[in-house]
């Protein structure tokens, strides 16, 4: 498995610019980057890569940043806007030479709520036809899209594994897999292994977050239990630290991080890197 660091760590929006930070990856000694791509005309594909070539790094990954507007459960516009977005991001996948593009896919991040059931199951609907349809598109580019249930706080739509592999189902696209992130799972698995395990062979990505969204290893997370479910569960694909800090305001914001939870971010890198390569050997 190859371990990877998201961007927004330390960039938002990700431009053409921050590539720069590509060298700081490599010399700690990652082996894959995730960029976090909030519009796909914010960086040159060209230049991105040739920086990631230039420091060594793979580009394993590209984040959906599902902001407001994009929603593939909402109104007729905002299921467009979806739309335009994601199949911007699997264009820039293929220039990139970048296999998959994860994150909360199907709708706006923040929505959630109760849904009575007859909207729900409009809502549902909505997703799956949505997702057909990318699906297709994502099959003609050879990108694998990687569904991500977020925790209720977040979503009201997809928030555990089960919930994420009837999707994946209902989509039914070899071009579509699932995608789980333990800071998630930390609130809405009763087992976290046991949930990698079943979702076996249809898991596509994996974020490695700790329990309070800060340096993986320096939480409560049982990290040898799903050390051990990975490797059961056959995956091979990349386990990216997606942690946030109040550095970056607008993701700070975003995903309600009022507090410094780590000393310094370098520190949710350079230690998360090396705790997990202990861990998952």
């Amino acid at each position: 498995m190859r371990i990877g660091l998201n961007t927004f760590l330390y960039a938002s929006p990700f431009t053409t610019k921050s590539a720069r930070l590509f060298a700081r990856f490599s010399r700690w000694g990652f082996d894959t980057v995730e960029i976090a791509l909030e519009a796909p005309g914010h960086i040159d594909a060209a230049k991105v890569k040739a920086a990631a070539d230039r420091a060594g790094l793979a580009i394993g990954s590209i984040c959906a940043a599902m902001g407001p507007g994009r929603d593939f459960r909402g109104t007729a516009a905002e299921q467009r806007t979806a739309m335009i977005y994601l199949r911007g991001l699997i264009d820039q996948a293929v220039l990139l030479g970048c296999p998959s593009v994860i994150g909360p896919v199907y709708s706006v991040v923040g929505k959630a709520d109760a849904v009575p059931a007859p909207q729900r199951k409009k809502e549902w609907a909505a997703v799956v036809r949505n997702l057909k349809a990318l699906a297709r598109y994502a099959e003609r580019k050879g990108v694998t899209i990687c569904i991500e249930p977020l925790n209720r706080f977040e979503t009201d739509f997809l928030n555990t594994c089960d919930q994420g592999l009837k999707l994946v189902a209902a989509i039914g696209s070899p071009a579509v897999k699932l995608h789980l992130d333990t800071f998630h799972m930390n609130i809405e698995e009763k087992d976290l292994a046991a949930a990698i395990r079943k979702a076996g062979r249809q898991l596509g990505h994996f974020h490695a977050c700790g329990s309070d969204r800060g340096t993986p290893g320096g939480d409560h997370t049982d990290w040898p239990g799903i050390a051990k479910a990975l490797k059961a569960a056959g995956y091979r694909g990349d386990v990216v630290i997606e942690s946030f800090t109040p550095d970056v305001k607008v993701i700070a914001r975003a995903a309600a991080i009022w507090r410094q939870i780590e000393p310094r971010r370098d520190d949710i890198a350079v230690n998360g890197l090396a705790f997990l390569r202990k861990a998952l050997k």
